[in-house]
């Protein structure tokens, strides 16, 4: 072996050392969960997962659609059911309700709660949209909007704020001023109100333990949109009325130790998990490219019928 072959096998190896230790450091020093191996390593039951909505280059239509969003944020809370019920991303959302079905009690009236570890995950555009899916299957459904402090489902579905949860709780409105229809049959809001200063009082009131066993009586599934549970009280103040609780993580976003802290909170309060919607996993990612894959098959499929 000359000493030009030599360098070229040095050159090969130190290449491959290298990019697996560059690897190796982003790895331990990111500190997000983006995999479902690091969500099921920490005993939490996967039940969907949701493909991130994105810019598609090969479709011009959806291309000049998201050229107008001017953020991210608005991006997040589309009401993709709705706009595109044949999507891979709808489809998700079918599949996640089918999870909670299979996972759900025997009672009569199913009590979601849907929150997440921290802000930014998606958890509204979660609820919002299995919501409608829930609507679909001719179940009477409520969607609440539980989170008192920066609510945002009277932006999705376009209602006045007020009156809402909180002018009810307050004394000031009756159940009957307070539910909202929407625009699909089935679904009804329930809009937050004028923000308190005292929501997780409100919320552990009598008068928030009465008006869920009135709308027991009145619908098959009830759905709560709370605030981060890192952040605020509030929504494990609500898991004692619930029969579901699901946590949306979203990938590369959720913190793994604010995950940990929620995950820890939760055992010491007893409290059982439905299981996690692992959000907006990108085509690149393995899961999320398979997941595409396998939709793209069997659409191409039924359209040649």
């Amino acid at each position: 072996m000359n000493i030009s072959s030599s360098g070229v096998i040095l050159g090969i190896f130190f290449g491959i050392f290298s990019g697996g230790f560059v690897a190796f450091i982003i790895e331990y020093f990111d500190n997000t969960i983006k995999s479902i191996d690091q969500i099921e390593r920490r005993g939490i039951y996967i039940l969907a997962i949701i493909p991130a909505i994105k810019k598609n280059k090969k479709n011009r239509k959806s291309r000049k659609y998201l050229s107008k969003m001017p953020d991210v944020d608005k991006l997040q809370r589309r009401l993709i059911t709705t706009e595109d019920p044949k999507s891979p991303i709808s489809e998700a959302y079918r599949g996640l309700r089918t999870s909670m079905m299979y996972n759900s009690s025997n009672k009569k009236c199913s009590i979601i709660l849907v929150s997440s570890s921290g802000p930014g995950e998606g958890k509204t555009t979660t609820i919002a949209n299995t919501a409608i899916t829930y609507a679909n299957l001719d179940k009477k459904t409520l969607l609440i909007d539980a989170d008192l402090r920066k609510p945002v489902i009277h932006n999705i579905f376009k209602l006045d704020k007020t009156p809402g949860l909180t002018s009810y709780l307050s004394g000031y409105s009756n159940i009957d001023q307070i539910i909202n229809k929407s625009d699909i049959p089935n679904l009804d809001i329930l809009t937050s109100g004028i923000i308190p200063p005292n929501p997780s009082e409100l919320l552990n009131s009598k008068k928030m333990e009465g008006l869920l066993e009135k709308l027991k009586d009145k619908y098959d599934v009830i759905m709560f949109d709370t605030p981060p549970l890192i952040a605020v009280t509030d929504g494990y103040i609500l898991m004692k009325f619930v029969t579901q609780f699901m946590l949306v993580i979203r990938s590369g976003v959720t913190q793994k130790l604010a995950l940990e802290r929620v995950l820890n909170d939760l055992k010491h309060n007893n409290i059982k998990l439905s299981g996690a919607v692992l959000n907006a996993v990108s085509e690149e990612h393995t899961y999320g490219a398979g997941y595409y894959d396998y939709y793209q098959y069997y659409a191409s499929e039924s359209n040649e019928k």
